[in-house]
């Protein structure tokens, strides 16, 4: 979901006290089918493509240097020269440098590289990068080894593809993005559909600009950061022509363009509504404006929410086709209750004669927007979550749950917002009244009194009577905002509009990381299928041969080890000790530690008993659950010479 729950309530025609009671009925409701969609079937992953296979696997030992590396990923993703690397131990390339093959199709993507001939025994490394089909990029490594595990000169790399500082530059412009956006359709619909009056308004002027400036900047920012994003992460290729052009091949790039033609067009939105339309004074020809404004608006606005769900997580995984869709009807309510609210805060703050009839029609536009949110909002957490696990178990479920959280919060002031609008609205009319006491022509500034004053001072004085005249027009407006300040409703309402702000613009953050965060369906079956393929049921015991050397006199030789059943539970451990005549070799000490790195577990120390010379052994050797096991052995041949030797095995 991205941002929900604006400023709603029920109708000021509401009795006083049932709006306790329809506030918290409404609230009951969204959490309630939120959560209960969350436990419907899980259905296929989506977005965010994960890998979930390899061969080899991670950590494998093969006897023979294989001729190719294949890769299996969740979904559809995009690679280029260099994607995957397979490095030798001393860090040179194994692979030949091709191009990944794509060598399936289907709910799952395989893609592989070939092989240099002849390959020594040792440890390689494999390191891949791509870009999953909703934009993100994605990237890891791990290592295999053929004969036997070596020392190698390859560090796997410790940040993940997006990071640095490319990467937090544009996490900016992506915030900024959504922020310019929901400035941009939300303060215009405002003018539009709830103060007309406002579009001559110098403060929502340069709210709405500021917004198109913010988005724009951000959207070209985004371009050109969108090559070393995704490949190299040095700033510098920001500006390489070719990446440029390659950015431009590819689907984000093509909706950033379009989003950037697209702000073309609302400029000139933009031009006719603070121009035109503001200077409008015949209301039937406004009403036409009105008219086409709004149709000409929307249209723009719904082409710019599209360039996001033709990029992102809704343009992949199940159903496209309607995900889509919903994605722009979402960030449409989104800009219509945010965008909206911030305007009104502004005109509430910065505008000295916005009507209680403005903040009347946002409060009924508010709750429909929340309507939408709340069924778009459901279907997308549907897609993306799934199930119960899922949602306790995974980064992308808890950021959901501080986000339910947030719009819990955002209701509860909503209503008290919804209070305040009321009571404004009840003594509109008869502070307009007064308002209007001795302002003979209707203006407000009671110059009806004063006009033949000003008669006699133009007469005499034209310079003074001008001076005098931009005096009374300050008097005036500060005259204003004291009424306007002293006003307990008013005032009370710019308080509460400005903690919905608050909150918001905390959701919105909130909002803004989950579309970069993996969706929770994902993660969990990119979990599952990385537990089956890493630990298929052993069919018997499991034996290894590891060679090792502590450096000292004698130091060389091969420990034998033996696991009996190999599986789940207790086990019965062997280890025989040879040196390197092939014989019994007596060694001072012998220690096991057993790790499952994929799920944090070890090591698990074991201390083998001395049974006959070169031979250990140890009983009820307990096994927690099925995995690939990294089973280290250390091995000492004197006082100060050792070593320890480990390779991953398949226990379960």
């Amino acid at each position: 979901m991205t941002a929900t729950a604006p400023h709603f309530g029920p109708s000021p025609s509401t009795p006083a006290p049932r709006r306790p009671l329809a506030a918290a009925a409404l609230l009951a409701a969204l959490v309630g089918m939120v959560f209960g969609l969350l436990l419907s079937s899980a259905g296929p992953a989506s977005a965010h493509a994960a890998l979930t296979g390899s061969d080899p696997q991670d950590g494998a030992v093969v006897d023979t240097a294989p001729q190719e590396v294949t890769l299996t990923f969740s979904e559809q993703v995009a690679m280029g020269d260099g994607s995957i690397r397979v490095l030798d131990p001393d860090g040179k390339r194994a692979d030949t440098g091709a191009a990944p093959r794509s060598l399936q199709c289907g709910p799952a993507m395989k893609y592989g590289v070939s092989l240099h001939s002849g390959l020594p025994d040792g440890t390689y490394t494999v390191a891949w990068q791509a870009v999953s089909a909703d934009s993100h990029p994605i990237s890891g490594a791990f290592t295999f080894s053929v004969g036997a595990p070596s020392k190698t000169a390859v560090a796997l790399p410790a940040d993940q593809a997006g990071g640095g500082l490319v990467g937090t530059l544009y996490d900016i412009a992506r915030y900024a993005a959504y922020a310019g956006f929901i400035l941009l359709a939300g303060g215009s619909a405002f003018v539009l559909a709830c103060w007309p009056r406002g579009a001559g308004a110098r403060p929502l002027q340069r709210l709405v600009a500021r917004g198109w400036m913010t988005l724009t900047v951000a959207t070209l920012a985004m371009l050109l950061l969108r090559n070393p994003y995704t490949g190299s992460g040095k700033l510098a290729d920001a500006f390489d022509l070719d990446g440029l052009k390659a950015v431009l091949d590819t689907k984000p790039g093509a909706a950033l363009v379009s989003r950037l033609l697209l702000l073309g067009a609302s400029a000139l939105f933009i031009a006719v509504l603070f121009g035109a339309y503001a200077k409008r004074e015949d209301e039937r020809e406004k009403k036409d404006l009105t008219f086409g404004l709004a149709i000409g608006g929307t249209v723009i606005a719904a082409g710019i929410a599209g360039t996001w769900a033709l990029a992102e997580h809704a343009s992949t995984g199940i159903q496209p086709g309607i995900a889509m869709p919903v994605d722009v009807l979402h960030l449409l309510a989104v800009a219509a209750w945010l965008g909206g609210l911030t305007a009104l805060l502004v005109a509430l703050y910065r505008t000295p004669d916005i009507d209680a009839t403005a903040v009347r029609r946002f409060s009924g536009i508010a709750f429909g927007s929340v309507i939408v949110l709340a069924v778009t909002g459901i279907y997308q957490s549907w897609r993306q979550v799934g199930t119960w696990s899922a949602l306790t178990g995974t980064g992308y479920g808890q950021l959901l749950l501080v986000k339910v959280g947030l719009v819990a919060v955002l209701i509860v002031i909503a209503w008290f917002s919804r209070r305040w609008t009321a009571r404004l609205v009840t003594g509109g009319a008869s502070a307009a009244t007064e308002s209007g006491a001795g302002d003979e022509d209707g203006d407000g500034d009671g110059d009806g009194k004063r006009s033949s004053a000003e008669a006699s001072e133009k007469a005499e004085d034209p310079a003074r009577a001008a001076q005098l005249a931009r005096q009374r027009a300050a008097m005036a407006t500060a005259e204003k905002k004291r009424i306007r300040d002293a006003d307990p409703d008013r005032s009370g309402l710019r308080r509460s509009v400005l903690a919905e702000v608050g909150v918001a613009v905390a959701l919105l953050a909130v909002t803004t990381v989950l579309t970069s965060t993996e969706p929770a369906r994902t993660e969990e079956e990119a979990a599952r299928a990385s537990t089956t393929v890493a630990a298929p049921a052993n069919e018997g015991p499991v034996s290894l041969k590891l060679p090792f050397d502590t450096g000292g006199e004698n130091g060389r030789g091969t420990v034998r080890m033996e696991i009996t059943p190999a599986r789940t539970g207790a086990n019965e451990l062997h280890i025989w000790i040879d040196g390197t005549d092939g014989k019994a070799m007596d060694v001072p000490e012998v220690k096991i530690a057993f790790t499952l790195e994929s799920k944090d577990i070890g090591p698990l120390p074991v201390l083998p008993a001395r049974l006959a010379e070169g031979h250990w052994t140890a009983d009820a050797v307990q096994i927690p659950m099925a995995g690939n096991w990294k089973i280290a052995v250390t091995v000492r041949t004197s006082d100060i010479d050792q070593t320890t030797i480990d390779k991953n095995v398949k226990i379960g």
